[in-house]
């Protein structure tokens, strides 16, 4: 009892407080805002969420803002406790691979061993699990051959993922592929069409490496994901989005239905999937 009367004097001064604090940042949950629409529309600009920082592991504690890490890598892993990473269709709060001080919150749609393939909006998944695996938990409908492999043709069905019917993604790809900065490479499936492009395929295809995760924005055509930079290894990985604290428009108008909602509740409940202006440019 002594003891837990020191501790809760401890916690009531200005040391403690501050201690407390960091160690909750540390270990265990971290503000975060959305800073783009790459995930419109189940997560908004100007939403602001925590997110639990133990959901696949510990991750080695950062100083918040400067994010300089304050121990070593000991597992060369990015995680003082590691743990199984994401699954498929996790939403994931990540450290972006090419600026590590910098957070981005993408749906992880292949994990290491599957390959991904991008064609016409539209995007397929051939799971390394193998051919029965995708046949048992999928539908008929889902199936799809390319190149004579199985893949599962969309096999994220919340409501919130959606393309945009005015933009011209091809377009956006072969720029960026002109400039080396497109990480999937172009291929040819004949059940796709005979029609190929100017990058001289039907469609683009990625393998992903193992302990690595692919990352695509919900705001398909207006996202700067995975399909340009690459996957995200297991050492980048941070969490996982929890609940919406607080939540405004652009305009500072405040969203209070959407103020408490659990980030589950927001991606698979209708009622607050709304369609937003995505804008022109990739985020």
């Amino acid at each position: 009892m002594e003891f837990l009367k020191k501790l809760y004097r401890f916690s009531q001064s200005w040391t403690g407080t501050v201690i407390i604090v960091l160690l909750v940042i540390f270990f265990f949950i971290q503000a975060f805002v959305i800073p783009s629409g790459s995930m419109k529309n189940t997560l908004l600009i100007g939403d602001f969420l925590f997110v639990k920082k133990f959901s696949y592991g510990i991750p080695t504690p950062h100083i918040p803002w400067l994010e300089i890490p304050v121990l070593p890598d000991f597992n060369k892993n990015g995680h003082l406790i590691a743990a199984q990473g994401p699954k498929r269709g996790d939403i994931v709060v990540f450290r972006n691979p090419r600026n590590e001080k910098e957070h981005f919150v993408k749906r992880c749609v292949g994990v290491g061993g599957d390959k991904i393939v991008y064609a016409n909006k539209t995007l397929y998944v051939r799971m390394h699990e193998g051919d029965e695996f995708m046949k048992s938990h999928y539908s008929k409908d889902d199936l799809a051959v390319l190149g004579g492999e199985l893949y599962i043709k969309e096999p994220y069905k919340q409501k919130g993922i959606h393309y945009d019917p005015r933009k011209d993604i091809e377009s956006d790809i072969l720029r960026y592929l002109s400039i080396g900065d497109f990480t999937m490479s172009p291929t040819y499936f004949k059940e796709l069409g005979d029609q190929v492009g100017f990058s001289g395929g039907n469609a683009y295809i990625f393998e992903v490496p193992e302990n690595e995760y692919f990352m695509v924005g919900d705001n398909r055509d207006h996202s700067y994901d995975s399909r340009f930079w690459g996957s995200v290894p297991y050492r980048l990985i941070v969490g996982k989005p929890w609940f919406v604290y607080f939540s405004w428009d652009q305009n500072k108008s405040v969203r209070w239905e959407r103020i408490g909602r659990s980030v589950d509740t927001l991606e698979n409940d209708e009622a607050y999937i709304h369609n937003y202006d995505d804008g022109d440019i990739l985020s």
